[in-house]
């Protein structure tokens, strides 16, 4: 295995999380930063809980995934963003289980060489995960207690 080759695999270790917890966003970053010279950007994006859909309150979320399926779609998702957009690499986090209202959700997190790729490459991969990526939602509400689709 030569230089380049060694480093191509270190980026592509755990760039795909489905947990019942997320790394810390700063583990996350240095993460990306250290893994090549390259990188001169990296955008963020963070999704969290609301507390309202419509005029009900939500009291919490809950999550479900089949999490072996999950991360093979995020590990695509990421290698095309690499491909179309010429990123370095990326991150992507979700959480299963039980989130309350505020809680953070999904991390997204975009490393390349300029801020242009990486935020056309963060929009593109978000709206990815959530209609591609085998997680499903249930909202729990004062009144009810539904599944939503397309998260």
């Amino acid at each position: 295995m030569n230089a380049k080759d060694h480093e191509e695999e270190n980026i592509l270790k755990g760039r795909a999380k489905i947990s019942y917890n997320l790394d810390s966003l700063e583990s996350l970053i240095s993460g990306l930063k250290s893994q090549t010279g390259e990188v001169g950007a990296i955008a963020i994006f963070v999704g969290a809980a609301r507390g309202k859909r419509g005029d009900e309150r939500v009291l919490r979320l809950e999550y479900e995934a089949h999490e072996s399926l999950a991360i093979e779609s995020i590990e695509k998702i990421i290698d095309d963003a690499r491909m179309k957009h010429g990123i370095v690499d990326a991150v992507i986090q979700h959480r299963i289980g039980r989130v309350g209202v505020g809680e953070d959700i999904m991390y997204v997190l975009v490393a390349s060489r300029h801020r242009a790729e990486a935020f056309q490459a963060l929009q593109e991969i978000v709206e990815r995960v959530k209609h591609e990526v085998p997680i499903w939602k249930k909202e729990i509400t004062e009144k009810r207690s539904y599944w939503v689709e397309n998260i």
